[in-house]
């Protein structure tokens, strides 16, 4: 792998919805996320990083370095067992692994970080936001958390959105004896008219460098599955998204130059003056107020 970055990065992502549920709630009957005193609608950061995980896993299938841990009916224990293997142990049963792992431990020091090592070369989303390693946990060793350098919040939208339920009707009968009553069945889905949502992000490149390994090939797939995470990724439920913006503020020094809130404030979205409930993103205008922003901190637009 090559070299981790050197610079602190900063990012605003602004995204849109029409006609869809951008990230529904379970435990409001998947209506979509709100926020009950604003009424600004919500995009929780777990649901971005899934995007960005399909984009990658879409792209660069087969690649070496470049798998996915966190995927669909897979067992985490499964991909830690890889990692075990490459240090000679190749035991099945999870009690075992766990007891071999720490008499392990009591013969070599750096089986931590050997452990590490493998899974952040190998597995893109670790080297990237970091992971929960269940098999290492319970081991007792140091690596099973890895902090990785790239962060999401959570998203907010720009204006209270409105979830609206719309009534749908099929003519596929569930059941032989439904059928014999009924040539139709009604069903509901529930949609956002439209909503524009801003995200923030963080990349610290002192994790890069000390923990994950993280580097620019890995900087540049991250701008490109951001920019491109709808793309692929398309379902009825989820309507019309795309990502409208992607700003990115590049410190000139590992540390940063200055505080995060300040280049975030810099980013201005305001709705236009004659628009009473938007219904698109050119109802809205996107400023960066650069005065307030240090001549070390580049700032670049990505879309």
């Amino acid at each position: 792998m090559s070299e981790a970055i050197k610079n602190r990065y900063e990012f605003v992502i602004l995204f849109d919805v029409e006609n869809g549920n951008p990230n529904g709630d379970p435990d409001a009957g998947n209506m979509p996320r709100i926020d009950p005193e604003s009424g600004l609608g919500i995009v929780t950061d777990v649901c971005i990083k899934r995007k960005i995980r399909n984009y990658v896993e879409t792209v660069k299938e087969g690649c070496k370095g470049y798998k996915i841990y966190i995927r669909e009916d897979v067992p985490l224990n499964r991909s830690d067992r890889e990692a075990c293997a490459d240090i000679g142990v190749n035991e099945t049963d999870d009690k075992k692994v766990t007891e071999t792992l720490k008499t392990l431990k009591k013969n070599d020091p750096n089986v931590d970080i050997k452990l590490r090592d493998y899974m952040c070369e190998n597995y893109f989303d670790i080297r990237t936001f970091g992971a929960v390693m269940t098999t290492f946990v319970k081991a007792s060793l140091n690596c099973g958390q890895v902090r990785g350098p790239v962060q999401l919040g959570f998203a907010r939208s720009i204006d209270p959105i409105l979830s609206q339920e719309v009534t749908i009707t099929r003519v596929a009968i569930t059941t032989e004896k439904d059928a014999e009553n009924k040539s139709t069945e009604m069903g509901r889905k529930n949609i956002v008219p439209y909503g524009l949502y801003r995200m923030e992000g963080y990349i610290s490149a002192n994790l890069a460098r000390r923990v994950t390994g993280f580097n620019e090939e890995d900087l540049e797939l991250l701008w490109e599955a951001i920019i491109n995470m709808f793309e692929n990724d398309r379902s009825a439920a989820r309507g019309k998204m795309a990502v409208r913006d992607l700003i990115v503020f590049k410190h000139s020094r590992e540390l940063g130059d200055c505080p995060a809130y300040k280049l975030f404030d810099a980013v201005e979205i305001k709705k236009d003056d004659t628009v009473e409930y938007p219904r698109r993103y050119q109802d809205y205008s996107v400023t960066i107020n650069k005065k307030a922003i240090p001549e070390s901190v580049e700032v670049m637009r990505m879309v």
